[in-house]
């Protein structure tokens, strides 16, 4: 078959990669400049943020193979066993050089347009023609959705599909981000992250303790309650805010540079329960974290339940 992937985070590139090994024609679109969707790493002078997912855990035994290979490629490696001061034995991994790491990595062999905005779907005969917003017509056998539900609703729509009422429902929390670089070392206590340390921030951590920075740099994540409510704020009051409460956490250290960051669809608050949605036609499919479970591991499963769907 010829198909396209329409999203490049975990969930796509995992798909694409695995339909891909099992020789079929992959083209892998994105509306972004780079892969990785939340996997997303960016650098401010000689800091460099991991400023969406932190970090990842292994619990099925599929993810745990996949996890194998690139410990083994030097991909990705153990942060820490947790952030308390005893931990919990329990492995945190990180992106090698940042969670985009990971992306880049199974990105490496397949067919990805970046900055590719996917416009419209449509059907001709057995065939799928995806219309791109500068005008481009793409036409393959099957089609793998893996942005947020919202955006693949959308999309189906325009086709005629019918989503399940279960998924039409599924909704994100969105969280607001900070960026910053620091002239010295943070108060962030080793290993170098902090969850749900009070009742702003849900996560804070520590790139240059995490390794993937040259510069004393914290990203932090505001939780869900406190960036739904903020979310309408200015760039320069929510900056300001966000610069505010991260004061305790900054120690003797200054910011010399901070940026703001917003995640619509950050998370997602409900799940549907299986790992993907396989429509009657047999070759559309919708994927990603919010399917089955949540976080990177789900992504990943999610994806390559996605892939077994289309050649099955």
């Amino acid at each position: 078959m010829k198909c396209v992937v329409v999203g490049a985070g975990l969930s796509g590139l995992i798909a694409a990669q695995t339909l891909q090994q099992a020789g079929h024609e992959v083209l892998v679109l994105d509306k972004g400049r780079s892969v990785g969707g939340r996997l997303a790493t960016r650098r401010i002078g000689n800091a460099t943020f991991d400023h969406g997912a932190q970090f990842f855990t292994v619990r099925n035994k599929a993810f745990a193979e996949h996890v194998e290979v690139w410990l083994r490629e030097g991909v990705v490696r153990e942060w820490c066993k947790g952030f308390s001061p005893a931990g919990d034995g329990f492995p945190r991994y990180v992106g090698d050089k940042g969670m985009t790491s990971i992306a880049k990595y199974l990105a490496t062999g397949l067919d990805v347009r970046c900055s590719s905005l996917v416009f419209s779907l449509g059907k001709k005969g057995e065939q799928w023609e995806v219309q791109l917003d500068d005008g481009t017509s793409i036409m393959s056998d099957a089609v793998v959705m893996t942005c947020p539900i919202a955006q693949s609703f959308g999309l189906a729509y325009t086709t005629g599909i019918e989503l399940p009422e279960e998924l039409r429902v599924v909704d994100y929390h969105r969280t607001l981000g900070l960026l910053a670089v620091l002239d010295g070392p943070s108060a962030v206590p080793a290993p170098g992250g902090m969850q749900n340390p009070d009742d702003v921030f849900s996560f804070i951590g520590d790139n240059f303790a995490k390794g993937i920075s040259a510069q004393h740099a914290l990203t932090f994540h505001a939780g869900p309650t406190w960036s739904a409510a903020h979310w309408d704020d200015s760039l320069e009051n929510g900056l300001a805010e966000l610069t505010r409460h991260a004061q305790p956490y900054l120690g003797n250290a200054k910011i010399v540079e901070s940026n703001y960051k917003k995640w619509r669809f950050a998370t997602p608050i409900t799940q549907f329960p299986e790992r993907c949605w396989l429509h009657e036609s047999g070759t559309f499919v919708l994927a990603g974290d919010a399917f089955a479970e949540p976080r990177v591991e789900g992504a990943v499963l999610s994806g390559l339940a996605a892939a077994a769907a289309l050649r099955n």
